[in-house]
């Protein structure tokens, strides 16, 4: 085995809690839906980043959610003022900003990163947790997301967003690279990853 990986997708989540539910954190101290929903993907991607790029192409895929809110870059941890569903919207839009950010990193490369909505309120515990009735079954995600991990219509395809299986657009700050670089940036430093910039010429 040559130590290739042509294929990750990061699934794993929390929702947003009972209605009402105080602010966790993690073991090592980080609010729990960012750790769970964005910096434990940030940092696995890189630790397999070098088996991507030796099986490419490949793709990665991070499930996402329409559910976004706007990421205070001040206060990644809610320390100030917290709430279970925009500590969760903040935590899928952060996902989609390394995404993008990502996407452009690995240009040329033949690895691409993409991420989606898998459906909604689908039948899963996140969803009865915070109090709703779920409306469709998770072999609907679960579609979903084999659509853009294996979709030959997507071979190449890269930095984008879809809900199901369509392109879509994300919140606009997905789309401001300033943004997106400053979050990359703290993020390097909240886990501890290391930054690699695997093709020539990529910032």
């Amino acid at each position: 085995m040559d130590g290739g990986l042509d294929l990750l997708i990061n699934n794993a989540g929390i929702g947003s809690g009972a209605p009402g539910a105080a602010r966790e954190v993690s073991r090592d101290g980080h609010e729990l839906r960012l750790a769970v929903n964005y910096l434990a993907p940030f940092l696995l991607t890189h630790l397999l980043l070098p088996n991507l790029l030796r099986a490419a192409p490949s793709r990665i895929v991070n499930v996402a959610s329409l559910g976004q809110s706007r990421v205070d870059l001040d206060d990644l941890e809610m320390e100030r003022r917290y709430d279970g569903w925009d500590a969760y919207g903040r935590s899928k839009l952060a996902l989609i900003m390394f995404t993008m950010e990502l996407a452009e990193r690995l240009d040329g490369t033949s690895v691409t990163v993409n991420a989606l909505h898998p459906g909604s309120l689908l039948d899963t515990n996140m969803v009865r947790e915070a109090g709703y009735r779920p409306r469709g079954g998770v072999q609907e995600g679960a579609d979903s997301v084999m659509f853009v991990a294996t979709s030959p219509s997507l071979d190449g395809v890269t930095g984008r967003f879809f809900d199901r299986k369509r392109e879509t657009r994300a919140d606009g700050q997905a789309y401001d690279a300033a943004s997106r670089r400053e979050l990359y940036r703290r993020t390097v430093e909240m886990t501890g990853a290391r930054e690699l910039v695997p093709a020539a010429g990529v910032r």
